[in-house]
């Protein structure tokens, strides 16, 4: 139900604790304190049946004699009375109820079961059970039984454990960090982690999230929810069980290597989420997020009094792939004027043991100023010459005068005084200064910070357009797979490997099939005309790993000797698996391809998120090796460049010596056509290319193995995939009036540079209508946001002119958290308005949102655009004054309304205006 309703839960005006109690050991006790104690506003009523009042509370029998109807219901009476308390909470119209009691159960006949029911059928949104409460202290709301109240601040924190949000408010307290609102969510029978993402990405006063995560229940919808919070805001998650392995035996060497954190990994990593390891790492991040901005970019200065733990501070940084700030010569000529010629004259700028406050100060004047920096990192060890603390105050007040002057374009200042950080501490935490014990625990919070910059800025890339250089055979890959199922079967064999690869445009060595040593000797025989050497490898559709069983013979030269080994393998096979059924020899010929690397290239199915990538070091010892990367499908080739980014062989794809650079877009194009291939062919549950050759030439497939079975399972919109893929099915070929023909297709992040050309056509006066302000510029990250679409929850058409394929029209659709309705936009290029194309768009845009079962579609038209207004009208939307603005008409549309009584046939005049849209898409 994602945001519905969670502002009147988290924002009541009325609170009903229900098992208020004054045993000062119950949780209704604790609860009750925590509610009175907090500074809410509003209305707080106890109910208990068994007692007149509780801790100077009146005490009420049951919700249904209250005075008023409360927002919020706080539940910690026992397990078996929660489904009559919610039966009773629905009919008055409660909205929401945190559910702190425990042992409500599981499956059909449990308490659970009963809760869920009733608040469904009510709206009524539950936080828990099993859980810690909720605290929102800028609404003076502490409905938990947490030991101390957070302070108010701008982080929000959502945790599937009660421990570690309540280890989080004890930490905030001691570091005086405060908190939007804090949510323990528990056994999540209702709202969940997507939902509460949502609802802090939007929220004015939470500046980052922080994540507690053990397990992901409904994948697709948190990937969608954690990919628009990620582009608002920072989102740090913290995940236990990092050690779990996957669980089931995997048959392929692909399989073997996605373990179910790996998964996670990717998962976390494709939405742009910062993940960190353990709580002391999400202290840090936290730190730095409550107090300062990310930097700008990866260089570091280090200005140090000890020369040591400042080359320490290089080294950390450099291994975690930061950039050490090379010092400018103005920098470099400004130091030597304030410091003793015995300073390092590089960075870390070591100023010696004896440096006092003056001499501090006096090079961190010239570091906030240098260019080449991105952030510096002030350590401090104490001596005899100057007290910790004094150098302390004399840095915070350095740092917050050039916060006041540069405001936003202050330099990210981070501190380590080490020994000495528990006598600092206040001071630099009065001047919202991130301070740390250690100089690794500061560089490691600084490299956090900025690798969450580089995935955003990655994720908002545009990516190269590669529908020109391969058009997926969906059909005959299709036709393959039903074949194989249709037989009953698991696996395809080699040739149907083969024609499944040919279907993608993977290159693979020639594969042919033999019945016995003479038919192969025959098969043999072209490419031995060619000089090739030949492999003779064992057929049976049951045996998947064939050197495992001797079934693989290699370079064979003669028809002699592809006949003995045809009978050889056949031999072997028939002696170590005397149950499979064996079908014969296939013979490849033996490809030389020089300097080649051996890759490894898979789809693996995992039970939470479905299909995910895999790319590695390829070979026979691949299990070996594990040298391998993850990523969840679809991928563009921006995000399968950096999957390969991830794996030491990527460095081996480099030119080095006499070894010629594999083209540098073959890998990642065939890592495209993979993932595209997991999208289109949901009956694919492992698949492996090991090895995948890669040269100068660029690649080959040298052997594959593809396991397949009816999908179990399938997230909306009929796919496997975490993420919405591209929907190709709603491409369009369109002929207006006068015989102009238009291509109409979803909208991709590589149209980017298309739409900027395309708003460049459109009249300043047709934007104003369109964003309801003028528009001058555009920037990457405007239109990225308009490009880069979550399929899930939003649609957008582009269409173009099939002549010249310049984009001549947008329109757009953005759902509402329940997806039930919709608003949407249009835009057009100026001299194009008239012709019937946004008739046409609006038409498409409707059939999509019946065909996603959306419930209405609505938008926001200035009363002056009268041209869309009658569009509207004969479209069959419901025209209303706004009546908060009067210069602007309400538009809605039914859909479920009889179609023939909504929209004409035919468009009038009134065609080609531009209507506005509030907000726009949190992008992919």
């Amino acid at each position: 139900m994602s945001c519905f309703g969670l502002e009147r839960l988290f924002q009541p005006k009325s609170v009903a604790l229900i098992g208020g109690s004054s045993r000062p050991s119950s949780l209704g006790a604790k609860v009750l304190q925590n509610l009175s104690s907090g500074g809410f506003a509003g209305e707080i009523v106890v109910v208990n049946p068994y007692h007149g009042a509780v801790d100077g509370f009146k005490t009420y029998p049951g919700l249904a004699s209250l005075p008023f109807v409360p927002d919020l219901i706080v539940i910690t009476a026992p397990a078996p009375a929660v489904p009559g308390i919610l039966a009773e909470a629905g009919p008055l119209g409660v909205a929401g109820a945190v559910i702190i009691s425990a042992g409500l159960g599981q499956g059909e006949d449990s308490f659970a079961e009963a809760a869920t029911r009733i608040a469904r059928a009510h709206k009524i949104r539950i936080i828990g059970p099993n859980c810690l409460g909720i605290m929102f202290p800028r609404a003076g709301l502490n409905a938990s039984f947490a030991a101390h109240p957070p302070a108010d601040g701008g982080l929000a924190m959502i945790s599937q454990s009660c421990a570690l949000a309540a280890a989080m408010v004890e930490w905030g307290a001691e570091k005086r960090i405060g908190f939007s609102g804090i949510v323990s969510i528990g056994d999540q029978l209702d709202v969940d982690i997507a939902d509460l993402l949502d609802y802090f990405a939007l929220d004015d006063h939470t500046r980052a999230i922080l994540l507690y995560v053990e397990a992901i229940k409904d994948a697709r919808k948190f990937m969608s929810a954690a990919r628009a919070a990620a582009r608002l805001k920072p989102v740090i998650v913290v995940k236990s069980g990092r050690m779990a392995q996957g669980a089931k035996a995997a048959a392929t060497h692909t399989g073997a290597l996605a373990g179910s954190d790996a998964v996670y990994d990717a998962a976390f990593r494709r939405a742009g989420l910062l993940r960190v390891f353990d709580l002391r790492e999400l202290f840090d991040c936290a730190e730095l997020l409550g107090q300062s901005r990310a930097p700008a970019g990866k260089n570091l200065t280090i200005l140090t009094n000890g020369g040591g733990v400042g080359v320490l501070a290089v080294d950390r940084l450099v291994e975690m792939g930061g950039g050490v700030a090379s010092l400018t010569a103005d920098t470099r000529a400004h130091l030597d004027a304030v410091l003793p010629s015995t300073w390092s004259k590089a960075n870390p700028i070591d100023i010696a043991g004896d440096a006092d406050v003056a001499r501090y100060i006096a090079a961190l004047d010239v570091l906030l100023s240098d260019p080449a920096t991105d952030a510096v990192l002030v350590i401090n060890v104490e001596t005899a010459v100057a007290r910790a603390a004094d150098i302390a105050s004399a840095v915070a007040k350095r740092v917050a005068d050039d916060r006041a002057k540069k405001r936003s374009s202050a330099k990210l200042v981070v501190v380590a005084w080490v020994g000495t950080d528990r006598q600092a501490a206040p001071i630099f935490d009065t001047a919202k200064i991130p301070h740390f014990p250690t100089e690794d625990d500061a560089v490691r919070a600084f490299m956090h910070l900025v690798k969450h910059r580089e995935a955003i800025d990655l994720l908002m890339a545009t990516p190269p357009n590669v529908s020109s250089l391969f058009t997926p055979d969906r059909d005959a890959a299709k036709k393959v797979i039903a074949a194989v199922l249709a037989d009953g079967r698991a696996w395809l064999d080699p040739v149907e490997i083969s024609a499944l690869f040919q279907a993608y445009a993977i290159p693979m060595a020639p594969t042919l099939a033999a019945r016995d040593a003479e038919d192969a000797a025959d098969k043999a025989a072209p490419f031995l005309a060619q000089g090739l050497h030949v492999a003779v490898k064992i057929h049976s559709r049951e045996i998947t790993h064939k050197s495992d069983i001797g079934g693989v013979i290699l370079n064979l030269a003669s028809r002699d000797s592809v006949r003995d080994a045809a009978n050889e393998v056949i031999m072997r096979a028939r002696k170590a698996r005397p149950e499979a059924k064996i079908e014969g020899v296939t013979v490849q010929p033996m490809i030389s391809r020089a300097a080649s690397r051996e890759l490894l290239l898979g789809l693996a199915d995992d039970p939470t998120f479905g299909p995910v990538v895999v790319f590695g070091h390829g070979g026979t010892a691949v299990e070996i090796i594990k040298d391998k990367a993850l990523a969840l499908p679809p991928l563009d080739m921006n995000l399968a460049s950096s999957l390969m980014g991830r794996t030491a062989v990527a460095r081996l794809l480099e030119a080095y010596r006499d070894v010629p650079a594999v083209p540098p877009d073959a890998v990642p194009l065939t890592l495209v056509k993979l993932a595209q291939m997991a999208a289109d062919c949901p009956e694919i549950s492992e698949l492996d290319i090991n090895p995948l050759l890669a040269n100068g030439d660029g690649v080959l497939a040298l052997d594959g193995r593809v396991r397949v079975k009816a999908p179990q399972r399938f997230f909306a919109g009929k796919t496997r995939l975490a993420i919405r893929p591209y929907p190709a099915e709603w491409e369009r070929q369109l002929e207006l009036a006068g015989g102009w023909k238009v291509r109409v297709r979803p909208m991709r992040p590589e149209d980017e540079p298309a739409i900027t050309a395309f708003l460049g056509r459109v009249s300043r006066e047709d934007l104003r209508l369109r964003f309801f302000h003028a528009m001058k510029e555009f920037s990457h990250s405007f239109v990225a946001r308009l490009t880069q679409l979550d399929y899930a929850r939003a649609m957008a058409f582009v269409a173009t002119d099939a002549t010249t394929g310049e984009v001549i029209g947008v329109v757009r659709l953005h759902s509402d958290s329940l997806y039930e309705s919709a608003e949407y936009a249009i835009l057009l290029r100026s001299d194009l308005k008239g012709k019937g194309l946004g008739w046409a768009l609006m038409q498409l845009l409707i059939e999509y949102a019946r065909a996603e079962g959306l419930k209405s579609i609505s938008g926001v038209v200035l009363r002056e655009n009268a041209s869309m207004l009658q569009m509207c009208r004969e479209l069959g939307f419901a025209l209303q004054i706004d009546p908060n603005d009067a210069g602007v008409s309400l538009v809605t549309l039914d859909l479920a309304a009889p179609q023939g009584a909504q929209a004409m046939s035919v468009p009038s005049a009134a065609d080609g205006s531009n209507i506005g849209m509030i907000g726009f898409d949190l992008g992919q």
